[in-house]
């Protein structure tokens, strides 16, 4: 059995993963289940929601980095 290295990532790299699985994933996994129970405005909103929060992510990623 093997280690991944990880010594090579970035932090950036880290944070936009830790965003990407505890923010937005879970924002769209919740609008398409909303939308499949004919809940379309709620399921359209957290995936708006979704795509908001990735695109304030990248904003602050160009002003920071």
């Amino acid at each position: 059995m093997t280690y991944v290295d990880t010594s090579n990532i970035s932090a950036q790299m880290f944070v936009t993963v830790l965003l990407f699985l505890v923010v937005i994933a879970p924002l769209f996994s919740l609008g398409v289940l909303r939308l499949f129970q004919a809940k379309r405005k709620s399921g359209l909103m957290l995936i708006g929601s979704g795509i908001g929060a990735y695109v304030v992510f990248q904003i602050i990623m160009l002003i920071f980095y």
